[in-house]
């Protein structure tokens, strides 16, 4: 997966429908998550499309699994992994996600039926990378 800050590089180049060919390209390359993984338990609440995030086990650092049936929004997602994929939990714990993404400009980009979701996204992703730097 791509660093958050590479894909701001591209993302600031681009203009409109590339700016959602890009998140659309992001959300492909998400690692791929099993339908066995896919239940109301790892469901985002407040999305407007399915949204599914699973944290793997992993003591050192995060990586999650996600997936979305829509391809914007799983493009939204890749964003979301990508700022806090493969760091350490404490890190991720007290990291503010949401200005990592305010480059990106979602709110002003995008409708708010596709970003309404994006602060339960990452509410489950720091409570459980607080989790984990607690143990």
């Amino acid at each position: 997966m791509r660093s958050l800050d590479d894909i701001l590089e591209e993302y600031d180049f681009l203009e409109g429908d590339e700016r959602y060919r890009l998140l659309i390209e992001l959300g492909r390359e998400l690692d791929e998550m099993p339908a066995a993984l896919k239940t109301d338990a790892t469901l985002v609440r407040g999305c407007s499309a399915s949204v599914w995030v699973y944290p793997t086990e992993d003591t050192d650092k995060l990586h999650f699994l996600a997936d979305s049936n829509a391809a914007i929004t799983k493009g939204i997602v890749a964003l979301v992994i990508a700022a806090v994929q493969d760091r350490p939990a404490r890190e991720v714990a007290e990291m503010d996600v949401t200005a990592a993404l305010d480059p990106f400009d979602l709110k002003s980009q995008l409708s708010s039926n596709r970003t309404q979701g994006v602060p339960n996204m990452i509410a489950l992703v720091k409570e459980h990378a607080a989790r984990l730097a607690a143990a």
